[in-house]
């Protein structure tokens, strides 16, 4: 048995966002492996230490930068890697991102070859929380997302995903998509030699048209959105201190209240 893991290049949360006009400046952006396909990674490595998975084999698309997103899961203890590389699609919909995820599977085997889709249950940029079920749809095999236990037993698995007040049992039939979320498990901080030997682990690289998709059709191969402009919240306006004895202060601030903020 084996499992293929989704996964994507994300900015760094502590990078400050810089905008020039009304585009992100991507320049100075540091980017990282999305934190909840480090869910998805950990629990395919559990797997193969355990001896029930064989291969676990990692999938990411975009500019030439995603390759190390893809080797920080190769650190965390996958096997190899599978880029598919193009500019242009960086900034994907979840449609497009769909679909050529799925074209790039089917390059290396598809359902075939591995039972166990594993992913983030969502991406920190555009948190869409959607290219697991899109691709599940278009595999036509199950999906089970916002997961937080996974147990294989021969062609079955049992995954337990959190709902509001509680949880839901399913048991599906493999091969299945799953989406992995935070409790699922506690990603390993890969140590140097990892970090080391996942250097030297191999790593394919697609191109668009090794998929069959036209180069030019990046971007319009059925994306349904479309990013007009960014822009920056508005800046928070600065406090208004009140300072005196304490009788002044209370009084300041229930007319502050009652007053400006509206709220007695």
């Amino acid at each position: 048995m084996k499992a293929v893991c989704f996964v994507k290049s994300v900015p760094d949360t502590e990078t400050r966002v810089r905008l020039t006009g009304n585009r992100l400046d991507k320049s100075e952006i540091k980017y990282i492996l999305n934190p909840y396909c480090e869910f998805a990674v950990e629990e395919a490595v559990r797997k193969k230490e355990a001896g029930i998975v064989d291969e676990v084999l990692v999938i990411s698309m975009g500019p030439s930068r995603a390759q190390e997103a893809i080797r920080s899961a190769l650190a965390i203890g996958a096997d190899r890697g599978v880029h598919i590389e193009d500019d242009n699609l960086d900034g994907s919909d979840a449609i497009v991102t769909a679909r050529v995820l799925v074209e790039a599977f089917k390059k290396e085997g598809g359902l075939d070859n591995y039972q166990i889709l594993l992913f983030g249950l969502r991406a920190i940029d555009g948190d869409t929380w959607s290219v697991p079920s899109m691709i599940a749809e278009l595999l036509g095999i199950p999906a089970v997302t916002n997961i937080v236990k996974l147990d294989i037993n021969g062609n079955k698995a049992i995954a337990i995903r959190m709902v509001e007040g509680g949880e839901e049992v399913f048991e599906v039939e493999l091969p299945c998509v799953f989406a992995a979320r935070k409790g699922l498990n506690e990603p390993r901080y890969p140590s140097l030699p990892s970090i080391m030997k996942a250097k030297k682990k191999p790593i394919t690289r697609y191109t668009i048209s090794d998929l069959g998709i036209p180069s030019d059709a990046v971007g319009k191969v059925g994306s349904f959105t479309e990013v007009l402009e960014y822009t920056l919240p508005p800046q928070r306006q600065a406090g208004k201190k009140v300072e005196g004895e304490p009788e002044q202060v209370v009084e300041e601030l229930i007319k502050f209240l009652r007053e400006v903020a509206n709220i007695i």
